[in-house]
């Protein structure tokens, strides 16, 4: 059976939506690194309530949750696609796989700053 595009402004916009809403899901249940950033994300989210961070600190914090869970679907993205193309260990692949890590890396240090920029005034 062949695939076919929807090409309609709205039904192929929500069948867009629809399919980008499953792969959020699928991330979240299925992959471990994902469980614990979203977790986190949760447990930052209640502490801008419980703290009452501004409108800018929210934004900031919203930022750095989106860009990690992004970064970090990105990255099993290219993970699952380089063990699909080569199951065993490749030299080259693993290459590949620990650059999709590194910017998982980057992600995660620029949220850690935002975070401990919000945070640590709280607590002084």
């Amino acid at each position: 059976m062949e695939f076919q595009k929807d090409n309609t402004l709205f039904t192929g916009r929500l069948k867009s939506v629809k399919f980008a809403f499953l792969g959020a899901v699928k991330l979240i249940t299925t992959e471990h690194s994902i469980m614990v950033q979203f977790s986190i994300g949760i447990l930052m989210t209640i502490a801008g309530f419980y703290f009452h961070i501004s409108t800018t600190e929210w934004l900031f914090q919203t930022m750095a949750i989106g860009l990690i869970m992004s970064v970090e679907g990105l990255n099993t993205a290219v993970e699952k696609i380089a063990d699909f193309i080569h199951p065993n260990y490749h030299e080259r692949i693993g290459f590949i796989k620990d650059i999709a890590a590194g910017a998982v890396f980057f992600a995660a240090l620029t949220a850690i700053a935002i975070g401990l920029i919000i945070y640590i005034p709280k607590f002084l």
